[in-house]
């Protein structure tokens, strides 16, 4: 007989431990606190498994790049903290064919915490470098590009987004790839919080810049085009990947 691999079920917290939902209801729960243990619901609905309160019962999801979708955690930060836990009886969810990858529970035993670049997703320690390392060093390039020739960037960032090329395809093909791959991988959650983590570290580098407005939009999107390169750079080929780097968009011009 094969055998059924076992199940994990992830939940992910902010860096104090505590469960964001739980905080906003005024009964915090600290996993933290509670590794190896088993934890009750402070309130749990009465009528399973429906949202009678913001924090009805435990959510958690065994597709761990879908973590931190709904968790009440704003505005998008890092670090964030990952833990491996356990439903304890009844368990539920909101309907199978939608959300196959989720558990609710009133009951939990945390079990341990572990790495949380997995939130992420698979390429999660390559975002989290071209965040940390890339992104800093490229957004003012990035917001001095359009702000030397605004038209010339916008027309040039329009070829990009509906031209595909030898080297590399259109933009937007590039980043429906991207949404595509993350759907079928169930990372969406990891895309959208790796994309909008670029993006803010861009608004912290440009803080104290006088940047103008489109400028700053410009180097946001190219941030989060890097981040999500780097998610899916084992997924696609160069041809996808130069796309959403924006190797045209860096190219110097030809003269005319």
């Amino acid at each position: 007989m094969a055998r059924t691999k076992p199940v994990t079920w992830y939940m992910a917290t902010p860096a104090d431990g505590i469960i964001e939902l739980s905080r906003h209801a005024g009964t915090p729960v600290s996993l933290a606190d509670a590794v190896g243990q088993v934890v009750d619901h402070p309130a749990p609905c009465r009528t399973k498994w429906f949202d009678e309160t913001d924090f009805s019962y435990f959510r958690m999801v065994k597709r761990v790049g879908e973590v931190l979708e709904g968790t009440g955690i704003w505005p998008v930060t890092w670090p964030v903290r990952l833990w491996i836990v356990e439903p304890v009886g009844d368990t539920g969810n909101w309907s199978q064919h939608h959300y196959p990858y989720r558990l609710l529970a009133h009951q939990i035993r945390v079990v341990e915490e572990t790495d949380a670049w997995q939130a992420l997703g698979a390429g999660g320690r390559e975002v989290l470098d071209v965040i940390a390392h890339q992104v800093p060093e490229r957004a003012a390039r990035w917001a001095a590009d359009w702000d030397a020739d605004p038209e010339g960037m916008r027309e040039r960032r329009r070829n990009w987004e509906l031209c595909g090329g030898r080297t590399c395809g259109s933009g937007s093909w590039a980043r429906s790839m991207a949404d595509a791959a993350s759907r079928a991988r169930r990372e969406s959650a990891a895309q959208r919080w790796s994309e909008r983590l670029a993006g803010d570290t861009v608004d912290q580098v440009l803080a104290a810049a006088d940047v103008r407005p489109a400028a700053l939009h410009y180097a946001r999107s190219r941030a989060a085009d890097l981040a999500a390169a780097a998610q899916h750079h084992a997924r696609f080929d160069a041809y996808v990947l130069n796309s959403l780097r924006g190797v045209d968009l860096d190219s110097v011009p030809a003269a005319v």
